[in-house]
């Protein structure tokens, strides 16, 4: 049974590691670091005599002979955790964004360069059916080579950036960090290309206004007719409780992308905020010169249009049948039990994961600056 320690045991680690002890996967969370301990002893129950809890990241991993260990902390705090583990050279879970700053990133990619660890980086997209079959159909050459990418993000649930912590860019370093890491690490998957420059814009013209500071739904007098206010939404772990236009309220509610790979082809990518119900899309269409291949992982479908033929491909993914993030959840924690055991390497390594970063960072960059970045170290 691999003994795994959990520093910062939050909604996104609960959904991706569930079980305490798990016979099935053949895990055990032996130990936790969390400043949360008292309500999560109340949380786990009985479960709780199973697993050693520690205020501080340090003792723990000073004090419990682990065989890995999964980081789930708030974002800004992924790179200083990373850090502490990989001195050890454990094995490594590790949430995205890997990194926020420029300095943190920094500092990660020169101490992954001095460890030995094996680092499996959250990123569940690239693991998911649909990504593996579009990988499969590209390297196939069916649609010829990939000259250009329209890639988008309409998110359906986006007041959660809003309503919650993730309000706060001091921690999260903004929404391209959030969803766009995503996105840009199976873009590259797919096309098995580097990006060396990229253009970016942003905007907040939805979730801004002048509601007070601080404000709570529950006080506001309109939350019985605000569409947004969380007093709608289901209750559960990770709804948030403040205004969505108030004057404190962080974060873009739009941003869009242009992305340069080494062969001089370009992809666009935009994501969005305040698209709700249908209009909610994820997925991206590659068009070569003898088809394009487009995907959806709302609908859960993948097409292959031929250009030269009348012909259509189509295919459909059971989504019923997967877990979280189109089936790329379960994938990860597979593969990272596996490279603990020397059975596999990380799909997702932490270059993906720095790579991923950079370009985000330097899209935050471009935004702000008006101004085109190359994305190198």
């Amino acid at each position: 049974m691999v003994k795994l320690g959990i520093i910062g045991y939050g909604l996104r680690i609960h959904d991706v590691f569930p079980d305490i002890e798990s016979a099935e996967r053949g895990y055990r969370i032996a130990a936790i670091a969390d400043p949360n301990l008292g309500a999560l002893r109340e949380e786990l129950g009985e479960r709780a005599k199973q697993v050693q809890f520690f205020a501080e990241a340090e003792t723990m991993l000073a004090h419990c002979e682990l065989d890995g260990v999964v980081i789930g902390t708030r974002c800004n705090l992924h790179t200083e955790m990373a850090l502490k583990v990989l001195r050890r050279d454990l094995p490594l879970y590790l949430e995205k964004p890997v990194a926020t700053t420029y300095e943190d990133l920094a500092r990660l990619r020169a101490g992954y360069a001095a460890s030995r660890s094996e680092v499996v980086v959250s990123f569940p997209l690239r693991n998911t059916p649909l990504v593996r079959l579009a990988k499969e159909i590209v390297d196939s050459g069916k649609i010829g080579t990939v000259e250009h990418v329209q890639a988008v993000n309409n998110v359906p649930y986006g007041g959660v950036y809003y309503h919650s912590w993730y309000r706060d860019e001091r921690i999260t370093g903004g929404l391209f960090l959030q969803k766009a890491t995503h996105d840009f690490d199976y873009l590259n998957h797919l096309l098995g290309m580097r990006p060396v420059a990229v253009c970016a814009m942003k905007s907040k013209q939805v979730f801004k206004g002048t509601k007070p500071a601080g404000l709570k739904c529950a006080d506001c007098e309109e939350n019985r007719t605000c569409e947004e206010s969380a007093l709608k939404a289901k209750p559960g772990p990770g709804r948030g409780e403040y205004c969505c236009f108030a004057v404190d309220t962080g974060n873009e509610d739009a941003g869009s992308a242009l992305l340069r790979y080494e062969s001089g082809m370009h992809a666009s990518y935009s994501q969005n905020f305040f698209a709700r119900r249908g209009a909610a899309r994820r997925g991206a269409r590659l068009l070569g010169y003898k088809g394009t291949l487009e995907f959806d992982w709302y609908a859960s479908e993948l097409k292959v249009h031929m250009h030269h033929e009348a012909r259509v491909e189509s295919h459909a993914i059971d989504a019923s049948a997967l877990d979280g993030h189109g089936g790329g959840d379960g994938a990860l924690v597979d593969n990272f039990l596996e490279t603990i055991r020397g059975r596999e390497r990380s799909r997702t390594t932490l270059d993906d994961g720095l790579l991923s970063a950079l370009l985000c960072l330097k899209a935050n960059e471009s935004a702000e600056t008006s101004r085109f970045c190359q994305v190198a170290w």
